[in-house]
């Protein structure tokens, strides 16, 4: 496929009013991808890799306004690019302003001229980018991406350079990208109900074509990838007229589910079909999404399922544990590979296990006297490339393993959550690492349960629906967590301010941010992946120095711009905000401020798309 192609629909996907419409719009798009079927996917999400593969392309905005800025001509700098940034507000329209192609100095890699990009081409050279390491890797990231926009259209240049950051900008989220893969290559079996345009449910009769196949032959029948093929094998106008059936999308979000990988799971629905899709399940050594909980009190709980089970909410680093029988693997909550850091829970996983499984649980670090420590000091073993053993020595820590996702070939996704915890048992129940936990109709249960973990040094406690299913990557109300205390909200962080005097190598001042969601655009609201992002306040307070280093750390990799003291930063980062009260405020986007902010902790377990929302925190002023 052609990445003019490619950049075509995306422009006509930004463009497109309405759900149904981007769905439509998606699926002509997947129809119409041939070969290049599993990239094309993974590009609409802004990604070169597949959801569970840990690897990034480790650029950043500053990388690529220098990028762009060799490719536009010996009299543009990054500068230049950045004050253009300021003025048109978004990177895509930056680079599709300038007039690429021709520009001498660099090598253009691969020698095409202006046009010439195809989708696999794109994806192969920003592998590379994402490949390059050691001395001269920022120069050879800067050559091969000069060597894309160098060739780049305008059109092509916008979402390049979209592509580059991850942010497509498209109105294209997982659930677009589900219902279209639906209705490209699931054909609706008898008597399924499907939405037209109107919004209607009819019934699919028997030998009903799949609206985004109608009058042609199966791409599975054929069990072929090529473009031609896929041509012929789904008429793309058709895919305005239905929307796929509810049983259709489940079989895609199962499959979803269990492979973590939106390019795999639509090749296979193209070549294999529902069958297909119906027989996928987990590889062990390939990550899933974690299951989430959302905040809920006892009663909640009691009230929704009749009983809970009652574990311990501990101040680690979720983990997912992968054994295939020979080799430990250990991913983050992020899906990356952080086996190599942490060689005791490593060691643990072969001297004790002994058939194939897959665990969630998390990492937690402990003192000599196996009383746990704080989270930070978790993070000082998960971001340890080097000197391993001797960071060993400094912090130790250990699994808490509290759910079974596979084992020994079975996989337990569907399993209720006694049967899985029956089964962890079975692995690990004469070991220390498996959470103690109570099961309960009783909320003074409960609280006495929390109270013994906030004495033994623990957040406190997670209630889970004894017959609920896992359900990679949901925050739904089968788990909830309970916090004691002081009042919280998630809130991302879209802006600092550098320090003074001693501190003015250090971010000190932190802007915070809560999510747009389901509501009308709040003017100068942010925007990154996960939607718009509305300022609330500033956090400064509940941080001592050594937390500033890593604070700054952990946030400069994502400095979008800088204006004297002020920095802008991309929503990237989640932090945990304690606060006294909440007011009515002219000052901030979201029309609220936090009364005496005061910094938690960093919720590396959160994404921005799960902070909290413009939503929730109006609610909770009305509470007041």
């Amino acid at each position: 496929m052609q990445f003019a192609d490619f950049a075509r629909r995306a422009a006509e996907l930004e463009a497109e009013p309405g759900d149904h419409a981007t769905v439509a719009g998606a699926c002509r798009l997947l129809a119409e991808a041939g070969a290049d079927l599993p990239t094309v996917v993974r590009f609409l999400q802004g990604r070169v890799y597949p959801a569970w593969d840990g690897r990034t392309l480790d650029v950043g905005p500053a990388l690529l306004r220098e990028s762009i800025a060799c490719a536009a001509g010996p009299n543009v700098d990054a500068d230049d690019v950045e004050d253009r940034l300021a003025d048109l507000g978004e990177i895509g329209a930056v680079a599709a302003a300038y007039d690429f192609g021709g520009q001498q100095g660099l090598s253009a890699f691969g020698g095409g001229t202006a046009g010439s990009l195809t989708v696999a081409e794109v994806d192969e050279r920003l592998r590379e980018v994402a490949a390059a390491d050691g001395e001269g890797s920022q120069e050879r990231r800067i050559e091969t991406l000069f060597g894309l926009f160098n060739r780049a259209s305008p059109e092509e240049a916008t979402f390049l350079a979209r592509l580059v950051l991850g942010t497509m900008r498209i109105g294209v989220g997982e659930g677009t990208v589900r219902d279209a893969i639906a209705a490209a290559f699931i054909e609706p079996l008898p008597d399924e109900e499907v939405v037209d345009d109107d919004g209607a449910a009819d019934e699919v009769g028997e030998g009903t074509a799949d609206p985004a196949t109608d009058g042609t032959a199966d791409a599975g029948a054929e069990g072929t990838a090529d473009a031609e093929s896929a041509d012929d094998a789904a008429d793309t106008d058709d895919c305005s007229a239905t929307a796929p059936s509810e049983a259709a999308v489940a079989a895609v979000e199962r499959a979803l589910q269990v492979s973590n990988d939106y390019g795999r799971v639509a090749v296979v629905a193209r070549e294999e079909g529902r069958a297909g899709l119906d027989a996928m399940g987990l590889d062990v050594g390939r990550p899933v999404q974690t299951m989430l909980a959302q905040a809920g009190t006892a009663a909640d709980g009691i009230d929704a399922w009749g009983e809970a089970i009652v574990g311990t909410k501990f101040d680690g680093a979720r983990v997912q544990v992968h054994y295939d029988g020979t080799e430990p693997r250990i991913f983050s909550r992020n899906m990356e590979d952080v086996t190599d850091p942490l060689p005791e829970v490593v060691e643990f996983v072969e001297r004790e296990l002994d058939v194939p499984v897959v665990l969630d649980g998390e990492v937690v670090a402990v003192d000599d006297d196996g009383a746990p420590l704080p989270f930070q000091e978790v993070l000082r073993r998960f971001r340890r490339k080097h000197d391993v053993e001797r960071m060993r020595e400094e912090v130790r820590v250990e699994l808490r393993a509290f759910d079974c996702l596979h084992a020994d070939g079975t996989d337990l996704l569907d399993a209720p959550l006694l049967d899985r915890r029956d089964r962890l048992d079975d692995l690990l129940g004469d070991t220390d690492v498996v959470e103690e936990v109570v099961r309960t109709t009783d909320p003074d249960a409960v609280a006495a349960a929390e109270r013994t973990a906030l004495e033994a040094g623990h957040e406190g406690v997670m209630l889970k629906d004894p017959d609920s299913a896992y359900e990679p990557g949901k925050r739904g109300r089968n788990w909830l967590k309970r916090k004691p205390d002081v009042e919280t909200l998630d809130l991302v962080v879209t802006g600092a301010e550098w320090g003074e005097g001693r501190r003015a190598n250090l971010l000190g001042t932190f802007l915070l941010s809560a999510r747009v969601e389901d509501a009308a655009p709040i003017d100068g609201a942010n925007t990154g992946d996960d939607g718009a992002y509305a300022t609330i306040g500033k956090v400064a307070t509940g941080i001592t120095d050594a937390k500033l280093e890593s604070l700054t750390d952990l946030l400069e990799p994502h400095v979008d711009r800088e204006d004297g003291q002020a920095v802008s930063i991309e929503p990237a980062v989640v932090f945990e905000v304690g606060y006294e009260g909440i007011q009515p405020s002219p000052t901030y986007e979201s029309g609220y401020a936090l009364r005496f902010p005061r910094f938690v902790g960093v919720r590396s377990d959160n994404s921005p798309g799960d902070a909290d929302t413009v939503a929730r925190v109006e609610r909770l002023a009305d509470e007041q």
